[in-house]
């Protein structure tokens, strides 16, 4: 499991007194993969964070970050984690966040495996190409799909390319891939149209209105009844002729 200060501070809110203590007694599958493997893996989330935003840490700055995994026999697939985030909050003060995780381990990665490989054969089918080239082929994903990160501890991308440990960087990046396969716009959570009044801002002359005693009509109608009962524009159902709420 991810460290759960992605889902605590995924904007990274933190201050220069960050401190992590993270307690983790795993089951026999630590053994094989090696405790020293998945401390580093979760210590890079932090390094991560802090990569990401110059104006919290200086050059060679470093929150106190501290990763404890430990295999004990006796819990067997009974995962137990204990993380402790400490942050510091106005006039000097400390808040401390203490979570306790218990669960059996397996039942964690048996979907994991499978998510991994419905998204690895759906990546395999997925090429892209220059529409503006009629002679350019098309491309698949690189060999390492660093798209799988989601589902991984320790990310794996292709030589030279950025390494996102960032949880939720990773969740969206599949989505927006999924998103393009479709044909939608990728997500930005802006969400501009709900933000701003852009008929305010339209090219379109004021219209006057017919008077109506049952439904409104306008000019531009022709006196028919619009979609949407108010549009100042053709019965298109957007309202105020703002087509997808951006012009």
């Amino acid at each position: 499991m991810k460290p759960i200060l992605e889902v605590v501070s995924p904007n990274v809110q933190i201050t220069d007194d960050y401190i992590e203590t993270d307690y983790d007694y795993q089951t026999s599958h630590v053994r094989r993969i090696g405790n020293d493997q998945m401390q580093i893996s979760k210590s890079n989330v932090v390094d991560d964070v802090v990569e990401s935003n110059k104006i919290l840490y200086e050059a060679n700055e470093h929150p106190d970050h501290v990763v404890v995994i430990k295999y004990v026999p006796y819990v067997g697939d009974s995962k137990r984690a204990m993380d402790e985030y400490t942050s510091e909050i106005m006039m000097g003060g400390h808040n401390t966040l203490v979570i306790h995780n218990t669960c059996e381990d397996s039942l964690l990665a048996s979907p994991l495996i499978l998510d991994l490989v419905i998204l690895g054969e759906l990546c395999s089918r997925i090429q892209v190409k220059n529409n503006n080239d009629h002679a350019s082929t098309w491309i698949p994903f690189k060999p390492v799909l660093s798209l799988l990160s989601y589902m991984c501890k320790a990310p794996l991308v292709p030589q030279g390319a950025q390494v996102v440990n960032s949880l939720f960087r990773q969740r969206s990046a599949i989505e927006n891939i999924l998103r393009a396969c479709i044909g939608l716009p990728p997500t930005s959570h802006m969400t501009l149209e709900q933000r701003f009044d852009f008929s305010l801002i339209t090219n379109q002359p004021t219209v006057k209105k017919l008077k109506s005693n049952i439904y409104p009509t306008d000019i531009a109608s022709n006196g028919k009844l619009l979609t949407n009962g108010h549009s100042k524009a053709q019965s298109n159902g957007y309202a105020n002729g703002v087509a997808n709420g951006i012009h």
